[in-house]
């Protein structure tokens, strides 16, 4: 199959890339590479260079006539969304609603959506959070994700074109940026290899789902699959605290790194993990990577 991948340089979207033509599919990457890397591109893949809020999204759609779009660029920082809703809005919204019309007129047949499930469903009440849990996202961010998937549903409805949204607990592996404010694996792997200080927010006893990035490419894979329709969480159902990831970390790394903990950072939930079984039930999928297994996979990755 044509397959276009957006954010296709980024972190995620380059694994899914490699995956993809590792199975035998065309990969067109579609990346203005305001956050992706050349370095992760396949050099089995043809890249454009676009912003996803382009107009010339449309003619590019006219002229490959994918048959699949997988949408992985974004502003991803939720910290960013919450500071500015209107450019979080303006990438991950109408950037989104610009590559759905075009693959609507352009005869795309399926939709796979990067969406979140450590954001759209906000705070839980259920551990861990299946699709049906009640969707409240307390952040920009999330609330663009779930929109997302609201808009797809209709373009489903409207248009014929299925989709799948994968919602992804926190994913970590090589390549991911170790710079931004995102990311604690990858910062505090990077920090601790250049001898710098990481400083843990708060406690640090704020739990997420960690899921390899290994894993989520090959739910990307699955989710080709005609049967592959709706919300899938991609996840691991096991809650993990950065405390817990920092001694993790200085064991692998540096065990005289000092635990050093700092303010809080407002705003944040404090527990967040995700179930998989409909993803498994349905996709024959569930995580293969361990989490120390993966740390070692990360850690491996950025001593180069």
């Amino acid at each position: 199959m044509k397959i276009a991948i957006t954010g296709g340089a980024g972190f995620i979207g380059s694994h899914v890339a490699d995956t993809y033509i590792a199975a035998g599919h065309e990969v067109i990457i579609i990346d203005n590479f305001s956050s992706g890397n050349k370095k992760n591109i396949h050099p089995q893949a043809r890249v454009v260079q676009l912003d996803i809020t382009s107009p010339e999204i449309d003619e590019l759609f006219k002229v490959e006539q994918f048959d699949i779009l997988n949408h992985h660029a974004a502003q991803i920082d939720v910290r960013v969304s919450v500071k500015s809703p209107m450019f979080d809005a303006t990438q991950n919204i109408i950037g989104g609603l610009n590559l759905y019309e075009a693959a609507a007129r352009h005869g795309v047949r399926k939709i796979i959506f990067a969406s979140s499930g450590g954001t759209v469903y906000g705070d839980q009440e259920e551990f861990p959070a299946s699709e049906t849990h009640p969707t409240r996202p307390c952040s920009p961010y999330g609330i663009a994700k779930l929109s997302n998937e609201h808009y797809l549903f209709y373009y489903a409805k409207q248009y014929g074109v299925s989709y799948v949204a994968l919602r992804y607990g926190n994913v970590y592996g090589p390549r991911q940026n170790p710079h931004g404010e995102a990311g604690v694996v990858a910062i505090f792997v990077k920090k601790m290899l250049n001898g710098e200080q990481p400083i843990i927010n708060g406690d640090g006893l704020k739990t997420r789902d960690y899921v390899f990035v290994g894993d989520v490419a090959r739910a990307n894979l699955l989710a080709l699959n005609d049967s592959a329709q709706g919300a899938y969480n991609v996840g691991t159902a096991t809650e993990t605290d950065v405390t817990t990831i920092f001694r993790h970390l200085q064991a692998i790394i540096n065990p005289d790194c000092p635990e050093i903990h700092g303010d809080e950072k407002p705003g944040e939930q404090l527990r967040s993990v995700i179930s998989y079984e409909r993803i498994q039930r349905e996709l024959g999928w569930m995580p293969e990577v361990e989490f120390m297994q993966g740390l070692e996979k990360t850690v491996g990755y950025f001593r180069g």
